[in-house]
C-alpha cells in the first residue's frame, strides 16, 4: 500500500517535470472550450466528492466493522480503495492541466495532493485503523 502511495505521487511529479521540461509539448488541448468546461466540470465535481469520502472512509459503520473483523487484508483493500479515491483524480488533473492548460486543474491537483497527507499508509496509521476505539462497545 505504501508503494502505491508513492507511485502515484511520483507520476504526478513526473508528468509535471516532463511538461515543465518540455520533454512533451503542453497545451494539446487548448481552444476548444466546451470539452474543456465539460471536462472541468466532471473532474471537480469528482475532487469535491472524493476528497471528503475518502478521508472519512474508514468511519463508515459497515467499513469500519469489515476492518475490525478483516484484519490486514481488509485493511490492504480498504486502503488501496481510498488511496485510489486520491490517486486517479491527482493523476489524471495533473494530465488535464498540462492539457488544456488550465489553473483549475492545477489547483484540483494541489487540493488532492495535499489530501494524501491525510491517508498515508504508515503504519502506525495502519495498526490504529484496525484497532477499536476508545468510544467503541465491546
Amino acid at each position: 500500500m505504501l508503494s502505491a502511495f508513492w507511485v502515484s505521487v511520483v507520476l504526478a511529479v513526473a508528468v509535471a517535470v516532463a511538461y515543465e521540461t518540455e520533454t512533451l509539448e503542453p497545451g494539446m488541448l487548448i481552444g476548444d472550450k466546451s470539452q474543456e468546461f465539460v471536462v472541468a466540470t466532471l473532474m471537480e465535481l469528482l475532487t469535491i466528492g472524493l476528497v471528503p469520502l475518502a478521508l472519512r472512509l474508514f468511519r463508515f459503520a459497515a467499513i469500519d466493522r469489515s476492518l475490525k473483523a478483516g484484519g490486514a487484508s481488509s485493511l490492504a483493500r480498504w486502503g488501496m480503495v481510498r488511496l485510489s479515491m486520491l490517486a486517479f483524480p491527482l493523476v489524471a488533473n495533473t494530465l488535464l492541466y498540462y492539457w488544456f492548460l488550465s489553473a483549475s486543474f492545477g489547483y484540483m491537483a494541489i487540493i488532492l495532493l495535499l489530501s494524501m497527507a491525510f491517508v498515508y499508509p504508515g503504519g502506525d496509521r495502519c495498526e490504529n485503523e484496525v484497532k477499536p476505539n476508545d468510544g467503541d462497545k465491546a
